[in-house]
């Protein structure tokens, strides 16, 4: 198995959709879904193309009540061309015969190449060869290649180039009874073998022009061609028409350009579109370059592992290609320059709307160990909505920064009110609004940022102000019980969002949270680092700037040494108060009645019940704390805070939250399989492969097709690089403390700790280290409980101590 092509073959109707959203070309500026060139939104196939942080909100009436949506657009197609012969049928492979058809996604190249072999209703056999690119180093182009052979006849062939703005939002089912009309046409126009188009989006006012070039040759010769145009509102097409010969190969090849209004170092993004395209470069040409920055990226972000099973070996390597692509698609080099954050589900599809959550907490590390540049910007897209999270904390009655469970163009909160059930047809309030742990998510991302890269200048003028006004509007989220002297935390959302609200009462929200109360101490400690970390000046102007004030802080030093946490059943920690008075679930009744209870949560509010009422979880909650935290950290705060931590503190709670979740996220396993690395390296392998086949294997039943889930793709992948790998990052200093599966025998991949850049390979009983030439200072790496110093050009070898 070729580990760096991900294949398919044979055309099967039913898999086009996940096909499609595996298939996804994209450069961290904009993306296309690797539908065939010649379909449109027709329940098989979804040619959606979207621009990183092109949201447009729309108005819907749902159940007597009008509600706002802000959605990522899905823009003009410009991926349409298509052909017919002696003016039949234009090409459908619905309905041709087709005698082979292989797809393939050349991840080292990022290419998409489709290979068709087909008969039509006339006998006429015809070979056609796409590729397809979204280029890597000029993120405003993008190309076509069609290849087409005529095997037993000759005549006349039409072919379409078209770049068609008549497209809508469709790629989500439960979205489509929504408003969905986001783009307004302005204009097209035609210039020799050039098509251009112009639209805008309805309410943001976006302004999105793309232009495209289409030419036809044939060994390397250009062809002369008789080229009309088709206009209509929203739609421009040449067609032309050329005469074939049997045995012989017509290419057509068609280079798109796309900007916007959102882009920098611009006039106007018509005329920009345009001019861009004057550059005479062929497809070939283009492609050169693209692949050349492919290269460049698969230095930085490469892996290469040896399993004990070389029949696994192939297919998982060539996974996690998969899933380092998709994330370099979604968050490129090229994110540094632009105001965007990570969407859940990439810039693959119209899933969760291309909103923003908390899955960066999952997808930082990679980026942090490997291009941490990527990160910082990533960061500044919460940084300039600190004003928005400022205004939606004092709304909600708080002081500080609130960020948004869901987060869009300008930050607020863009969580829907009421979401459908598509197993009752019921449309259900939603309460993920509370999950105010986005929160811990940011600041746990600034500290963890600043860990790896000693960034002082962002941690100075950026990353400190929202680090405290988080911590500022956390510490006004708690009560103080003055029977128990504690503090506590109430009406929140823990990360399981089968709980928001207590069985038979109408008002939502949680007290207690044991996630959430204890992240918020962490993030009180980290911001007493914070405190002594920047320099006198610096401090003494943020403190004056947000108004921080001693007595505040004092405040913070009491909460975060009389946190409450909730125990049951002698050590347990409660994923919420009361969390022990719910019901046993019965989980082999259901898994026999249903089979895939992964989204328990429709299935029961089907039934009219709710998993509100049950110890059933939809991922890791509580088990959170054993993925962010060592249990060494652990140990520390649980002691700070007066209670007992032991050594089994941490299995017992992994055993007991492992029976009572239905990993209905595919974040789930991930974390599930984090937690279980020291204390059971066969189950956490095997939940390892289960999160590896998350998306390929589209394990949830039909989400994939809506968008990649980029959180558990990283996550997959940061298994491998930090947890199977021990790497931890404390006080300066980079740890090593591998502890590889059985069927592991070797890992290799390289990171950037301080600038330097490491290669590291990992097998059973040996960690070999080796420096890059650069002109940095030494570090610190951390092996067997010992400090070493690591130059420049440097190769140490440490044999590890099992156990």
């Amino acid at each position: 198995m070729n580990v760096w092509s991900f294949i398919y073959k044979g055309f099967d109707p039913k898999k086009e959709g996940l096909r499609e959203a595996l298939c996804t070309l994209g450069n961290g500026y904009f993306a296309t879904r690797g539908a065939a060139e010649e379909s449109s939104a027709d329940g098989v196939h979804y040619p959606g193309s979207y621009l990183a942080g092109g949201y447009n909100r729309l108005k819907s009436k749902v159940k007597d009540k009008v509600i706002e949506n802000e959605d990522l657009v899905n823009l003009p197609n410009w991926l349409v061309l298509n052909f017919r012969i002696e003016n039949g049928e234009w090409f459908d492979l619905k309905k041709v015969k087709i005698l082979s058809y292989v797809q393939k996604l050349d991840l080292k190249k990022g290419m998409l190449i489709r290979r068709v072999y087909f008969e039509d209703s006339e006998g006429r056999r015809t070979k056609i060869t796409h590729q397809r690119l979204v280029h890597m180093r000029n993120i405003h182009r993008a190309g076509l290649k069609t290849t087409l052979r005529a095997e037993n006849w000759s005549g006349k062939v039409e072919i379409v180039s078209a770049l068609d703005g008549r497209v809508v939002n469709a790629g989500v089912e439960r979205y489509k009874k929504l408003n969905s009309q986001h783009l307004v046409p302005l204009k097209t126009k035609q210039d020799k073998d050039v098509i251009h188009l112009m639209v805008k989006t309805s309410q943001s006012k976006i302004l999105i022009a793309q232009s495209a070039r289409t030419s036809l040759y044939s060994d390397g010769k250009p062809l002369s061609c008789d080229r009309t145009t088709k206009k209509e509102p929203g739609y421009i097409a040449h067609h032309m028409k050329i005469d074939m010969e049997q045995d012989t190969e017509v290419c057509v090849g068609k280079i798109v350009t796309l900007f916007t209004s959102k882009d920098r170092a611009i006039s106007e993004p018509g005329m920009e579109s345009l001019r861009e395209l004057k550059i005479p470069e062929s497809f070939d040409e283009l492609q050169k370059s693209h692949i050349t920055a492919w290269e460049s990226l698969w230095r930085h972000f490469g892996f290469d592992i040896a399993l004990s099973d070389s029949r696994e070996d192939s297919r998982q390597e060539l996974i996690l290609h998969l899933y380092v692509f998709h994330l370099l698609q979604t968050v490129s080099p090229h994110t540094r320059d632009l105001d965007v954050g990570v969407p859940a589900r990439g810039w693959h599809g119209e899933a969760y709307r291309g909103h923003i959550f908390w899955d960066e907490l999952f997808i930082f590390p990679i980026l942090n160990l490997r291009v941490p540049e990527i990160t910082r910007a990533l960061l500044m897209y919460r940084y300039r909505r600190l004003n928005e999270a400022r205004r939606g904390a004092k709304k909600a009655g708080f002081r500080g920064a609130m960020y948004p469970w869901q987060s869009g163009s300008n930050g607020r909160e863009e969580s829907q009110k009421i979401h459908l059930n598509p197993r009752s047809g019921r449309w259900i309030p939603d309460n993920s609004h509370l999950q105010r742990h986005v929160n811990v998510a940011i600041a746990y991302n600034i500290w963890q940022y600043y860990q790896v890269t000693n960034d002082l200048e962002f941690i100075t003028f950026f990353g400190a102000e929202m680090f405290l006004e988080i911590a500022r509007f956390l510490a006004d989220l708690t009560t103080y019980n003055s029977k128990e002297t504690r503090y506590e935390i109430h009406n929140v959302m823990g990360p399981d969002e089968y709980h928001d609200r207590y069985p038979g009462k109408e008002d939502p929200g949680l007290n207690n949270n044991a996630y959430t109360n204890i992240m918020v101490v962490w993030v009180l400690n980290r911001a007493m680092d914070l405190l002594k970390i920047l320099a006198e000046d610096h401090l003494e102007s943020l403190r004056d700037r947000i108004g921080l004030k001693p007595d505040e802080i004092e405040k913070w030093d009491q909460i975060r040494h009389r946190m409450k946490v909730v125990f049951h059943d002698s050590g347990i920690i409660s994923q919420f108060e009361g969390y022990e008075d719910l019901e046993e679930f019965d989980w082999e009744k259901y898994k026999k009645k249903y089979g895939d209870i992964q989204r328990l949560d429709r299935i029961l509010e089907a039934e009219g019940d709710t998993p509100n009422r049950y110890k059933a979880s939809k991922q890791a909650d509580v088990l959170m704390l054993f993925y962010l935290l060592s249990s060494e950290q652990l140990q520390v705060l649980f002691r700070q805070l007066g209670y007992e931590f032991t050594y089994g503190t941490i299995p017992r709670n992994i055993d007991y939250y492992l029976q009572r979740t239905s990993h209905g996220s595919t974040l789930s396993r991930v974390v599930h399989s984090w937690v279980l690395s020291r204390s059971n390296r066969t189950k956490s392998w095997e939940l390892f492969n289960e999160a590896l086949e998350s998306d390929v294997a589209d394990i949830q039943g039909g989400t994939t097709p809506e968008g990649v889930h980029l959180g558990a793709m990283a996550g997959t992948i940061d298994l491998l690089q930090r947890c199977y790998s021990g790497i931890e990052v404390r006080k300066g200093i980079l740890w090593f403390n591998p502890n590889l599966p059985e069927h592991l025998t070797r890992l290799e991949m390289k990171v950037r700790f301080l600038s330097h850049s490491i290669q590291v390979v990992i097998t059973p009983g040996k960690l070999c280290l080796t420096t890059l030439k650069s002109s940095l200072p030494s570090i610190k790496i951390g092996v067997n409980g010992d400090v070493h110093e690591l130059k420049a050009k440097d190769r140490k070898e440490f044999d590890l101590i099992q156990g």
